[in-house]
């Protein structure tokens, strides 16, 4: 009962000239030396305060993230010339933004080669966000011209596996290694086209509040960082369940 009455004061007090308006000068001195004896004897009130209104901002976040994703479900899921790893006709669709650069997203490269190969109905959609700078962004066009000769995976898994910087000097030398005209590949990258994929990629992450990389979406939930293959495992389950 106690611990009741010290929320509803809080609350009431948060209430600012509702609250002044509601008591006189007396009762609000009673209320607050009720309330700060109450934190002296047990602090823990006031742990359970934040604790409370944290989980009510983490909340309020994700029911954000989740209307972001159902007015951006066609930009997230449906562009059709968005790189696809795994299954293209997969059961399970996941969207995963990440920059080349990112050592958090090599991480979870490793996570998802094998898991990829363990289940083969996930479908992976790639969404390019060079957001480390210059480099990235080089990587990124790299990646995007090396599609057009059939051979994204291929550079994007070179490139992920790569322990120092994409310079373009290694850059050239993977295309090369795994097949790519690099001529061609060159020129590609400097079409105006593939900067504009990685503008609407960019966008798009702004609009669904992606602050970092790697950032995954499975179903309506969007999670960041580089996530075990276990945890994914876990959600892509629970999204094939939700479908039956």
């Amino acid at each position: 009962m106690r611990r009741t009455f010290l929320f509803a004061a809080a609350g009431t007090i948060l209430g600012g000239r509702a609250w002044a308006q509601s008591f006189t000068e007396a009762q609000r001195a009673e209320i607050v030396g009720i309330m700060r004896d109450a934190l002296r004897r047990d602090p823990t009130i006031l742990r359970e305060a934040f604790g409370a209104i944290q989980a009510a901002e983490e909340r309020e976040r994700e029911d954000a993230q989740r209307g972001a994703i159902e007015a951006h479900r066609q930009e997230i899921f449906g562009v059709a010339n968005d790189p696809v790893r795994g299954n293209p006709r997969g059961n399970v669709t996941i969207v995963e933004f990440f920059d080349v650069r990112c050592p958090y997203c090599k991480r979870l490269h490793a996570e998802m080669k094998p898991l990829l190969e363990r289940d083969r109905s996930i479908r992976v959609v790639m969404k390019d966000l060079p957001i480390l700078g210059p480099q990235s962004v080089v990587a990124s066009r790299a990646l995007l011209a090396a599609q057009r000769q059939g051979k994204y995976g291929e550079l994007y898994d070179a490139l992920m596996g790569l322990r120092g910087e994409p310079t373009d000097a290694l850059i050239r030398s993977e295309a090369e290694r795994v097949g790519l005209d690099y001529g061609r590949l060159r020129g590609d990258m400097d079409d105006p086209a593939i900067q504009r994929r990685l503008d609407a990629n960019i966008a798009l992450a702004r609009s669904l509040r992606i602050e970092g990389t790697p950032a995954l979406i499975i179903g309506d939930t969007l999670v960041p960082g580089a996530l075990p293959a276990s945890q994914i495992e876990q959600m892509v389950a629970a999204e094939r369940q939700q479908r039956r």
